[in-house]
């Protein structure tokens, strides 16, 4: 399972997902174990996280990464700067 980072998508791209109307998630710089029931599309809008999967390496996610959680992914959160995202499951 992998984590999917598209840096700096385009404009077109977020309004194509209508990430605007997506809730927003704050989260101060902290450290936990995370697990995903279903896939999550987020929109970091501030803030940076090293997201590491149980069988994988960590991933730097920051603002203006556009990133894919797979399902069933299992995963442990370093939010190193307050992370500010919308986010979708789906």
């Amino acid at each position: 399972m992998q984590i999917e980072v598209i840096s700096n998508p385009s404009q077109e791209q977020l309004d194509n997902l209508q990430v605007k109307s997506w809730p927003i998630w704050e989260k101060e710089a902290s450290d936990f174990p995370w697990s995903y029931d279903m896939k999550e599309v987020c929109y970091i809008l501030q803030g940076e996280v090293l997201v590491t999967p149980t069988d994988g390496e960590a991933v730097k996610i920051q603002a203006g990464d556009l990133v894919t959680f797979p399902q069933g992914m299992s995963c442990h959160w370093n939010i190193t700067k307050d992370i500010r995202k919308h986010y979708q499951f789906m």
